[in-house]
């Protein structure tokens, strides 16, 4: 653990190091500074202004808080916003069970439903601490009840859906964060997917839980996902040949790509994108088999993601042009590269373009806007050095979404 008597130069060099390794030159220039003033902040020769800060804060993966206070600081990358009644659902907290299970085609219809709310919905937060209580008690019923019984077809059915329900709940708790629900969920759409024997369900569970993974800090466990995802990725090219199949496993490949991208290994993200997942994409074409929303389309935001992450911001908005993402069935991924838009104007200063993609993002997700750190970072980071001409809407936005 780092010394709570470090000054913050020493503390910027620790979290530098520690998060990735990554060299004064990479930081300095993705935090708008030069090579030479952070080697004199990291020598305690200079001390840095509060937008600085925020901004090394932020590319080393810290709070500012960590950089500023005297103690450790442990803080959660996203507010705590699960439902307590889907917490406690998942946890067995629910009232006895003792009539017949609801069947397995209404159970197949309302695990849909809640998923396309999910990824439609603008309030989809709020959509989901609705239904998911009572859905995840039904299912987990119906699963309780067919695993002794005798109709084989119903008991796999069952299992099926128990699977897609998890997907489901792996991406609201990691959204929520909870991110300990979302590795018991993810751990569950795997169970699931095996005891109903279907290797596209099983393949697009792991999926998930190398999404999981991802969303760890920890270099080790976004290493991780991309072992997960290739083993999966192998074992279902194997198993399975369909279109579906084909198609989850180019969602694994993308996987990889971000694991790649995020342990700052740029040319094995590039490449990998290019020759495992794009010609995949080409095949398939434009879908959502297992919720993926794996394509072309998807494909090419994942290059632009790539480009954002290497702090190569023209690049990235070069490729940017390029997208259409309107027609994605995921409002998550169309909020997604909206704010990596954002984030690519932000690397280069454009305060008034990062204003008005945020204002759009409040308009197609609301409650992600609110809920997404990176969103929250810029919007405040926004706020503190805007011109008086934007000032009003920033603060506005501030409020109503409640970040203060």
């Amino acid at each position: 653990m780092i010394s709570p008597k470090l000054p913050v130069g020493q503390k910027v060099k620790y979290y530098r190091r520690k998060n990735g390794n990554r060299t004064q030159a990479a930081i300095a220039g993705l935090c708008g500074i030069t090579e030479r003033y952070l080697q004199q902040i990291e020598a305690g020769q200079k001390v840095p202004s509060a937008d600085v800060l925020a901004r090394l804060a932020a590319e080393l993966g810290v709070p500012l808080a960590a950089l500023l206070t005297e103690d450790a600081v442990e803080e959660s990358a996203v507010p705590l916003t699960a439902a307590p009644a889907v917490a406690r659902a998942l946890m067995g907290y629910d009232r006895p069970r003792s009539s017949s299970p609801v069947g397995p085609s209404e159970l197949r219809e309302r695990v849909e439903q809640a998923w396309r709310n999910w990824q439609s919905s603008k309030d989809r937060f709020t959509a989901a601490a609705l239904v998911l209580p009572d859905l995840i008690s039904d299912v987990e019923h119906a699963v309780r009840v067919r695993r002794t019984g005798t109709d084989a077809l119903a008991r796999r059915e069952v299992l099926r859906v128990a699977a897609d329900l998890y997907g489901l709940l792996r991406s609201y708790c990691r959204r929520a964060g909870r991110l300990d629900l979302s590795l018991m969920v993810a751990d569950r759409a795997i169970r699931a997917a095996e005891d109903a024997d279907d290797p596209v369900r099983v393949a697009a569970a792991q999926w998930n839980l190398g999404h999981v993974l991802l969303s760890h800090n920890e270099p080790t466990a976004i290493e991780e996902a991309k072992d997960v995802a290739l083993r999966a990725a192998e074992r279902l090219h194997q198993a399975s040949t369909t279109a579906d199949a084909r198609a989850v496993e180019g969602a694994l490949e993308l996987v990889a790509v971000v694991s790649d991208a995020r342990r700052h290994h740029w040319w094995e993200a590039r490449t990998r994108l290019e020759q495992r997942a794009a010609p995949i994409a080409e095949r398939v074409g434009e879908g959502n088999v297992q919720w993926t929303v794996f394509g072309p389309t998807n494909v090419a935001m994942h290059a632009m993601s790539i480009e954002m992450l290497a702090g190569e911001a023209s690049e990235g908005l070069r490729v940017a042009d390029q997208i259409d993402a309107q027609g994605l069935p995921s409002r998550e991924r169309q909020f997604t590269f909206g704010l990596e838009l954002a984030r690519c104007h932000e690397l280069r200063r454009e305060d008034a373009a990062v204003l008005v993609h945020l204002l759009d993002l409040e308009e197609v997700a609301p409650e992600d806007l609110a809920r997404n750190p990176l969103a929250r970072h810029m919007i405040l980071d926004l706020q503190k050095r805007v011109r008086p001409t934007f000032r009003r809407q920033v603060d506005e936005l501030v409020q109503r979404l409640r970040l203060v």
